[in-house]
């Protein structure tokens, strides 16, 4: 069994890796409006030149990887921390640590930034809390299909709309135009972003209730999946480096044909200037079917690279990022809302077109690197990380974490 002090060097990498990787996403999010983040067709910039590649870089290596692979490494973390299901000791932590990070998420939601995930999180946690006494392989395998079945049907469905007549056709297109919002209505957004606090602080707010029932509908099967599979992988001993190499490698080639295949489609897609037809049915397959394969591919380089000695060392700072994994991600939201809300920010919303982002975002990246280690250098834990550990442990103090199966 793990002491308290000890850490698997694979999950603190990847977490670090997860939490930096999410930004480039977000960070249009922070920027642009719900619908152009959504829909780049409705991105306010021309989708051409250093605009277009970035969007096709940011969608082929980032979009849905990295949350992909932060939702799991967050199943992994429910079994390291809660143990077995009826586990005494730790199954009344694991409770109070989902129900904290639920009131997290309320407050990073309400208050501070619409895209939160943590309410999510907590919510799948409770219902994956009754399946972590499975096997590896049954969770490998539940996840997989739990994210596969629903996937695949809602791509049916949809696609289903390009056999339909034209008039039925331009019929569900124009509804679905009318969700995205008018050009009017995404101005209005704009405006809002750009004026008082009150304003910013009400439009995110109305974003945020929005997105509840998204999430409720779209997101909350999918991300239970990935948890599982995460678990699974744990228990498999995949996130701990303890497979044959030849796994790994077989991994890695796996992912780099998925990216590959990704990035196939979105070339086709964005030469065709993502018709909606497309960009809600047969053009979002790639991405939908095998960002879990890319994810994987990126934990098998990980692994390999620190297989590999001397190179692996290059990851190291990124060990500090994923131990403060929780601070660094609302740290983000702080700091990029400040850039684009105004009254209490800079009021950038609607103004910086993707390269001036993804500087951004590199900067971003630097400083939360920098910090991170500088921080970590002094204190056992992160700031909000400590918070967390407390209202979760309580009087009782801290058990040895679980060592996940051979």
């Amino acid at each position: 069994m793990q002491t308290a002090t000890d850490r698997i060097p694979n999950l603190d990498i990847l977490r670090g890796l997860g939490v930096l990787g999410i930004l480039a996403v977000n960070v249009a999010a922070f920027a642009q409006p719900f619908s152009a983040y959504a829909w780049p067709a409705l991105h306010p910039f021309p989708n051409e030149g250093d605009s277009a590649t970035v969007w096709w870089a940011t969608h082929t290596f980032f979009e849905r990887k990295f949350v992909t692979l932060f939702s799991m490494l967050f199943g992994a973390s429910l079994f390291l921390v809660g143990g077995e299901r009826r586990d005494p000791q730790r199954s009344p932590v694991i409770r109070r640590r989902l129900t904290w990070l639920l009131i997290f998420g309320l407050i990073h939601g309400a208050l501070i930034w619409y895209g939160d995930i943590l309410l999510l999180y907590a919510v799948c946690g409770f219902i994956l809390l009754l399946c972590r006494s499975w096997k590896g392989r049954t969770l490998l395998t539940a996840g997989a299909l739990l994210y596969y079945v629903p996937t695949l049907l809602g791509l049916g469905a949809t696609s289903m709309l390009a056999f339909a007549p034209p008039e039925a056709q331009a019929e569900a297109l124009k509804g679905m135009q009318a969700s995205f919002g008018t050009p009017a209505q995404i101005q209005a957004e704009i405006a809002a972003m750009q004026g008082s606090f009150a304003s910013a602080f009400q439009q995110n707010l109305n974003n945020w209730i929005k997105l509840q029932s998204m999430s409720v509908f779209g997101y909350l099967l999918p991300t239970l999946a990935l948890m599982m599979v995460g678990m699974g992988l744990l228990k498999t001993g995949v996130f701990s480096g303890r497979v044959p190499v030849l796994l790994y490698v077989v991994m890695a080639l796996a992912g780099a044909g998925a990216l590959y295949t990704i990035g196939l489609q979105a070339r086709i897609n964005m030469e065709a200037g993502f018709p909606l037809l497309a960009m809600i049915g047969p053009g979002s397959a790639a991405n939908g079917l095998l960002a879990p394969v890319a994810t994987l591919g990126y934990v098998a380089a990980v692994a390999l690279l620190l297989k590999a000695g001397a190179v692996g060392r290059l990851l190291s700072p990124l060990k500090a990022v994923g131990r403060m994994a929780f601070t660094n991600y609302i740290a983000q939201s702080v700091i990029m809302t400040t850039i684009f809300w105004s009254g209490r920010g800079f009021g950038l919303f609607g103004e910086l077109d993707r390269p001036q982002l993804a500087m951004i975002v590199g900067a971003m990246w630097v400083l939360q690197i920098v910090v991170s280690n500088l921080w970590l250098a002094r204190f056992s834990q992160g700031p909000l990380e400590s918070v967390w550990r407390a209202l979760s442990f309580g009087k009782a103090g801290r058990p040895a974490a679980v060592a996940a199966p051979a």
